[in-house]
């Protein structure tokens, strides 16, 4: 199933799964069609789980019977490091230069270094800008789209709104601190506000972390999409893998 946004297009593999109308749509139609009786989930919820306390997803694209949300990742810290790379060229280039006409015996070759902070400030500032989150909720097909990506890594969810039991708002202990010498003894856990999709398989998938007030809204939103409840829960503590 192709879904575009903006003129970007993703596309998900078809999923066979019942047809279950919200109450809303289906007052107008005089017949339900039911496609399949067994429901199947496409994508693993546990690769859209993060460290980050606070995501921030945006309205991308917003109608009748869908919704489009996207987040991106670390702009500034992203774009910092892109400036900072391109402003080390100045000193990087020469250096390289230098090196490759006169050889590793010379002065130039000690400062070797420029070059490789050039290098691995460019590939931060690349990761940080390829982050991004989209979440998709289309009526039309009846099912949630989640994509993820970044330089190294891109996944995909896809559940049908019949797997969906509810919206579950509740605060995440988020993982923030390191251990000291392979124990627990560093470790540092910050909560943060966060609101996941209660599947029937009795799985959660994050959907969006931030304030409070933040939260209970798109909870409102997506409630109104899915024709789900919004049910709150207490802490729920997210482990590092």
């Amino acid at each position: 199933t192709p879904w575009s946004t903006k003129g970007k297009s993703y596309r998900f593999s078809p999923l066979e799964t019942p047809l279950v109308l919200c109450p809303r749509q289906a007052a107008g139609l005089p017949i339900i069609q039911v496609l399949h009786e067994s429901t199947l989930m496409r994508g693993h919820p546990s690769r859209f789980e993060s460290f980050v306390t606070r995501l921030g997803f945006q309205t991308d694209e917003e109608g009748e019977d869908r919704l489009s949300l996207v987040w991106r990742g670390a702009r500034f810290p992203g774009y910092l490091c892109l400036g900072l790379s391109l402003a080390l060229l100045i000193l990087s280039v020469p250096i390289m230069e230098a090196i490759r006409i006169r050889g590793l015996g010379t002065t130039a070759a000690s400062l070797w270094y420029f070059p490789v902070m050039n290098i691995i400030l460019f590939g931060v500032a690349a990761f940080l800008l390829s982050l991004k989150r989209v979440i998709v909720i289309d009526q039309g097909s009846h099912q949630v789209y989640l994509f993820k990506k970044s330089l190294l890594r891109r996944s995909d969810l896809a559940v049908n709104f019949s797997e969906i039991v509810a919206l579950r708002l509740g605060t995440d202990m988020v993982y923030s601190g390191p251990a000291l010498a392979g124990s627990t003894t560093g470790q540092s856990f910050f909560p943060a506000s966060a609101l996941r999709l209660v599947l029937t398989s009795g799985e959660t998938v994050l959907l969006d972390r931030g304030n409070k007030s933040r939260m209970e809204d798109l909870a409102r939103r997506l409630s109104r999409f899915l024709c789900k409840p919004i049910t709150s829960e207490p802490k729920n503590t997210i482990q590092p893998s």
